[in-house]
């Protein structure tokens, strides 16, 4: 067996395929990439729309909000403003949406996206009767078992929920 049969041969048709593979990996990501992106801006104007119906719309904020935050909007007929934040839960990160009435109270929350353990942290994440304790709280810095009670088991899901809403009330105010 000689040197192209043993070496350049087995390297070239695996640089082949690697090229083939990235080119349709790339052009599926071409076709694919903005129908995602449109799919996800039309679900969370929907979640948005959710935690303040009576908003009729949003505007966008750009330039506002700290770390955390991933989206400031306000309602177009001034009644409250929608930001949504992330912290990190037990699982990985939680992305929090968080409406605020004129009044300068919590309206609403909903947890958008979670990746918490299954019937532990998911008891924080994905139930909205856990969610309806942040309903009419004022907006301001919240405190875990003082503010809102910590589900049982699932106390770093509940802090990431609460470091998020507070997140959200920073950047509320910062556009006030």
């Amino acid at each position: 067996m000689n040197r192209w049969e043993r070496i350049f041969k087995p390297v070239t048709v695996l640089t082949l395929v690697c090229i083939v593979v990235a080119g349709s990996l790339a052009a599926a990501n071409h076709v694919t990439g903005p129908v995602i992106e449109e799919a996800t801006r039309v679900a969370q104007e929907k979640a948005r729309l959710e935690l303040l119906p009576e908003a009729g719309g949003f505007k966008r904020m750009l330039g506002y909000g700290g770390e955390n935050v991933k989206d400031i909007c306000v309602a177009l007929n001034g009644g409250g403003v929608v930001v949504t934040a992330e912290a990190k839960g037990y699982g990985g990160d939680l992305t929090v949406m968080v409406a605020f009435t004129a009044d300068d109270t919590i309206k609403r929350i909903k947890v958008t996206e979670q990746a918490e353990t299954k019937g532990i942290g998911s008891k924080v994440a994905a139930d909205a009767v856990y969610w309806a304790r942040y309903e009419g709280l004022p907006a301001r810095q919240l405190v875990l078992n003082e503010d809102v009670d910590a589900v049982t088991g699932a106390t770093k899901s509940s802090r990431a929920v609460l470091e998020a809403v507070n997140a959200a009330v920073e950047a509320y105010y910062a556009i006030r």
